[in-house]
């Protein structure tokens, strides 16, 4: 009885095209004013309303605060009121959403397939809201349907929308059980892992201890597993919607095709009529020919400004362009061009086999860090790229020439500017390199003889390999060396890695004898778990020369969405030893550098609070470096570089620890996966093995009171820097002397 009482209460009391609002909460029915009323509030206009309102975002960040307005049948939202000039964060068309009210203060907007959870700060704020929504969906159908416009369009599109809503409403439908299931595992495995807490507290034997970490693991991977499978089941229907827009799009383009093309018929129609009736009349006279004539020329030049809207006359201009930025190109690196018409005449080669298109299952890989360690896991070569982190290494040398002009350079300061550049230089084959290089195994190296081509020699080492560290020296007869020893340290941090390089990197001129030192900043590898993979690189980069004591500060922005700036944006400024600053570098990690001298410069005022920016006044800026294009068809070839592919090119008389020879890499470049993974884990278990058996012979020496033998490096040695009395590994020689007589007898065997 109470059911039907409310029933006539909708449908009699509160009509639905009234100016009121109904809102079920509890099971009752309130009448809400109108949102003209002046409880309205926020409103600055009958048709506009504003505030704060809390919006669902996702499982780790929960509700946000957002700025809502409401005008002309859209709803807008930002995160801040300042962001309305400049950056929406999303709308939703009114005259299609679904306004659905549940309890405390809580509603929830439906549009395309797409749910909007939203809360108010109260019942009252919540009221007003619904008020207002309610009458912009009210003005916005009967716009909708007064258009005239329009009407064409909706009638066709609707079997289409229709098929889309429903396919779109079943994926929502499971995804809603997902969740569900999602958070009854997290409410009860939460109460379990607060029982196995609980017991860990009371005093039990250390086997039972044992068992109850690893069913309390077992229950979070279990918590971990969940979240993924629901975000993966999210970015499907995000998939879906997208497919159903391009869609949308495709049909509407058809349209105006098949429009046109029937203008066109119909214009040849005509066409064919005039000249079949000029044919006829012709022998009339010529006075009637003549208008004929007449006519078909008008003819023919509408016709054919009906075809100049066609999207391939564009490409024109576009290829003059690509001309121009190619001839720009070689004009700022005639010297580079000659060493790479010196690399083909070399015969280097210019592609590698195209990478095979696997699928991997990410819980084939999630079931076996159950009860094991994540660093014990074996991770198949599908993360990998055919390269090691020697040839990595190496790959810094991609921009050599920088450092061949630097040595030229008499003024210190515009030295800097060019080693400044070469830091950057090393960053820009990564933009779409998220394949992880091959670990390399203790002992191994990596040769790269380019004498003839640049001028250098590289020979790097695998001189540790807990915690991983590797050294490289590099000799140039264009007079300058560098050396550095790397470590790795990552950090997981759930939707990200965070890979750390410590070490410093060392570049000392000849003639000069300009020492400079910088380190690596923090590269950043997102969607680990769920989405499309891709890097950045963000931090503070200091380099000192040593000599002079002049410094470059550079700053690698990190990458944001929503910023105005441009991105993989890098920043520098180049002072000497009184801090007085003479160039400003601008660019992107990931396309160039400039540098622009400073002619004059204000420091702003320190007030009580705020300091201002020092202002520069420079000269035009000048490019330091260019990045080069990559490789035709380098999609396909994991974005390699032109040096990055010859990196692996087999070589005759390279040590037997060199990276070309791992066969699990060689396998891997050859499309070979399977058999690629089947070596890599034969590797690792043998350097395993072989660790053990160093860590034994440590121990039986420590107990026989012997003098413990470390492991030592072949072609590197430890020494002390006279200015940081830090030690780190530098090249002792021998290598290219025992290549000339290939003498390798001193080589370990590692693969």
């Amino acid at each position: 009885a109470a059911a039907l009482v409310l029933m006539q209460v909708e449908q009699h009391v509160v009509p639905v095209t009234s100016t009121s609002s109904r809102l079920k909460m509890n099971g009752h029915v309130k009448i809400l004013p109108s949102p003209t009323s002046s409880s309205a509030g926020h409103s600055a206009s009958p048709d506009t309303h504003r505030g704060w309102l809390l919006k669902w975002t996702n499982y780790l960040k929960g509700y946000q605060r957002r700025w809502f307005v409401l005008s002309n049948g859209l709803l807008s939202y930002y995160r801040t009121q300042a962001e309305m000039a400049h950056t929406c964060r999303g709308t939703i068309s009114l005259a299609t959403v679904h306004i659905e009210v549940g309890d405390t203060c809580h509603l929830v907007l439906t549009s395309g397939g797409r749910n909007y959870h939203l809360k108010a700060s109260s019942e009252v704020e919540c009221q007003r809201w619904v008020s207002a929504l309610q009458q912009a969906k009210a003005n916005a159908t009967q716009m909708m349907h007064q258009s005239d416009d329009s009407g064409d369009e909706v009638t066709v599109a609707q079997p289409d929308r229709a098929l889309t809503s429903g396919a779109l409403k079943t994926l929502i439908s499971k995804l809603d059980d997902l969740s569900t299931c999602n958070d009854l595992i997290g409410k009860h495995g939460a109460a379990l892992q607060r029982s196995l807490s609980e017991l860990e507290d009371l005093r039990c034997p250390s086997d039972g201890n044992d068992k109850l970490k690893t069913v309390n693991e077992r229950a979070t991977l279990f918590r971990i597993t969940s979240n993924a499978m629901i975000n993966a089941c999210r970015d499907f229907v995000d998939l879906a919607e997208g497919h159903s827009r391009r869609w949308q799009r495709a049909l509407q383009y058809e349209r105006e095709q098949r429009h046109h093309l029937e203008e066109t018929i119909e214009q040849l129609a005509k066409q064919h009529n005039n000249l079949e009736r000029a044919w006829r009349e012709a022998p009339t006279g010529p006075e009637r020919s003549g208008e004929v004539d007449t006519s078909d020329e008008n003819e023919d030049v509408e016709f054919f400004d009906a075809m100049e809207d066609s999207p391939a006359f564009i490409t024109v201009p576009a290829s003059n362009h690509a001309h121009k930025v190619s001839s720009l190109f070689h004009l700022c690196f005639q010297d580079t061009s000659g060493s790479y018409a010196l690399q083909q005449r070399r015969g280097r080669r210019s592609r590698i086999p195209d990478k095979p298109n696997y699928s991997l299952n990410l819980w084939s890989i999630m079931k076996n860090c159950i009860g094991k360690e994540l660093s014990k896991i074996p991770m198949p070569v599908n993360f990998n790229e055919p390269l090691s982190m020697l040839q990595r290494l190496t790959e810094d040398l991609e921009y050599s020439e920088l450092l061949d002009r630097a040595a030229r350079c008499v003024c210190t300061l515009e030295q800097m500017c060019l080693v400044a550049a070469f830091s950057v230089s090393s960053y820009s084959t990564t933009v779409h390199r998220i394949g992880k290089p091959f670990n390399p195994l203790l002992g191994e190296t990596y040769e790269l003889d380019r004498l003839e081509e640049s001028g250098y020699r590289s020979i790097c080492e695998q001189v540790s390999h807990h915690p991983p560290a590797a050294a490289h020296h590099v000799m140039s007869q264009r007079g300058w060396t560098l050396w550095q020893e790397i470590t790795i340290d990552s950090k997981f941090r759930g939707k990200y890695i965070s890979i750390m390089p410590l070490g410093h990197i060392h570049l000392l001129f000849h003639s000069s004898g300009n020492h400079y030192v910088w380190s690596k900043v923090t590269s950043t590898v997102h969607n680990i778990i769920v989405g499309k993979l891709w890097i950045d690189h963000s931090g503070d980069i200091e380099i000192v020369n040593r000599r002079t004591k002049d410094t470059c500060h550079l700053k690698f922005s990190p990458y944001s969405y929503f910023s105005r700036d441009v991105p993989r944006k890098v920043t520098g400024v180049v002072a000497d030893s009184d801090g007085l600053a003479h160039y400003i570098l601008s660019g992107s990690w990931d396309d160039k550098m400039e540098s622009a001298k400073i002619v004059e410069s204000s420091r702003g005022c320190v007030g009580s609070e705020v300091k201002q920016k020092t202002v520069y006044q420079t000269l035009p800026p000048k490019l330091l470096w260019k990045k080069y294009p990559l490789p035709e068809n380098a999609e396909n070839m994991h974005y390699f570089s032109s040096l990055a592919l010859t990196l692996n090119e087999p070589e005759e008389g390279v040590a037997p620890t060199d990276s070309r020879l791992r066969p699990d890499q060689r396998l891997m470049e050859a499309g070979l996966w399977d058999e690629a993974n089947v070596h890599k884990q034969r590797l690792e278990e043998r350097q395993r093995l072989e660790r053990k058996r160093r860590e034994a012979q440590t121990n039986i020496a420590l107990e026989e009171g012997r003098e413990v033998e470390m492991y030592q490096p072949l072609w590197f040695e430890k020494r002390l820097d006279s200015e940081t009395r830090e030690s780190s590994y530098v090249y002792r020689g021998g290598y290219w002397e025992a290549k000339e007589k290939q003498d390798w007898s001193q080589c370990p065997s590692i693969f």
